[in-house]
């Protein structure tokens, strides 16, 4: 045997954190060996470094003198396909890695408000989801320490739900938008198979590692995927492992085709998160504490979340870096969507 193959990629990760499930399966497209350690950000393998935030999934990229603990699933994308050659989940056109940039960032961070929305807003999914965290940290605690502990974790989370946004103002206004994007999601899926083409781009892994939560564990929005679209449900099967894929550059649609295929999804960001991206650098660069805006003809309140500020830069510095040509493209993909609006001013 060998001894000079490099050693699996580690990670950090938990079956309850979409991000982990969005890394894992992009991991497994790519066909990146990795070893996988299921766990806690409070309790991170011994002899591994600390990340300086503790988040999920964290990696444990090898350096010259050592290991480096990287969490944020994006840009820890972005450097896997500058180490990992073949099978990139970033579109080769510039403006179709654009689109695809602008609906990943609306997975992670729009679809997680209805993640983290449905797993702890009702009385259902709050008995199924404190064991199941319980019991994918450790399967083997006895029955009576896991009860207390799920009743202890639940509670906490329940506390939590207004970070992102999750009260009875906003509820009808997620609950709204999960379920028209499941239908959005399953006509795209129907007419090429993925979000920006015929092979998964970093988008669908970020969609896949949401629904993974939503459509499979969270009762009621299970209920609500499956009454929409069992084509959107039998799809993340697939997408939890497409390492047998064999990807072909022709196989991303092009411009032309997605000004028609990608029209209803991108509506549906330009009316749900483009307002909410806005109001959010809005009350960040003004010092705000709270986001007060209307969503979707509703009013919309939560605490102001810097990081969510940084991703609308991060969008715009990547409009911004395209060709004027790119650029004025991009721009008629995105007219009429309100998602033109997050390449304005604010």
């Amino acid at each position: 045997m060998s001894t000079n193959a490099k050693a699996p990629l580690a990670l950090l990760g938990a079956a309850g954190s979409p991000y982990t499930r969005k890394m894992l399966a992009l991991l497994r497209f790519r066909r990146i060996p990795h070893a996988i350690h299921w766990g806690s950000h409070r309790n991170p393998p011994p002899g591994l470094p600390e990340p300086k935030v503790k988040l999920l999934p964290t990696f444990y990229f090898p350096t010259a003198d050592g290991v480096e603990a990287v969490t944020d699933s994006t840009p820890i994308i972005r450097r896997l396909e500058r180490e990992h050659a073949g099978r990139s989940v970033i579109p080769d056109d510039p403006v179709v890695a654009l689109l695809s940039d602008l609906i990943e960032d609306y997975a992670d961070e729009w679809l997680t408000k209805a993640m983290f929305h449905f797993r702890w807003a009702h009385t259902a999914d709050i008995e199924n989801a404190g064991p199941m965290l319980i019991f994918w940290h450790d399967p083997t605690l006895p029955g009576q320490v896991a009860e207390a502990a799920a009743r202890e974790i639940s509670k906490r989370q329940i506390d939590r739900l207004y970070v992102v946004g999750s009260n009875p103002t906003t509820a009808a206004t997620i609950e709204a938008s999960y379920a028209r994007f499941v239908e959005v999601l399953d006509g795209l899926i129907e007419r090429q198979g993925y979000v920006v083409g015929a092979r998964p781009s970093a988008a669908d892994f970020a969609i896949q590692g949401q629904l993974s939560q939503l459509a499979i564990i969270e009762p009621t929005s299970a209920a609500i995927t499956v009454q929409r679209s069992r084509r959107v449900r039998a799809w993340l099967d697939r997408v939890e492992d497409l390492s047998g894929l064999e990807p072909d550059a022709a196989h991303w649609a092009s411009r032309a085709d997605l000004a028609d295929t990608l029209r209803p999804l991108l509506t549906e960001i330009g009316r749900v998160y483009a307002p909410f991206l806005l109001a959010n650098a809005k009350a960040a660069m003004g010092g705000a504490e709270t986001v007060e805006t209307v969503i979707d003809g509703r009013p919309w309140t939560q605490p102001t979340f810097p990081y969510q500020a940084k991703c609308l830069m991060a969008l715009r510095q990547a409009h911004a870096a395209l060709s004027e040509a790119d650029r004025a493209a991009a721009d008629a993909l995105l007219a009429g969507t309100g998602c033109e609006a997050l390449f304005g001013g604010i």
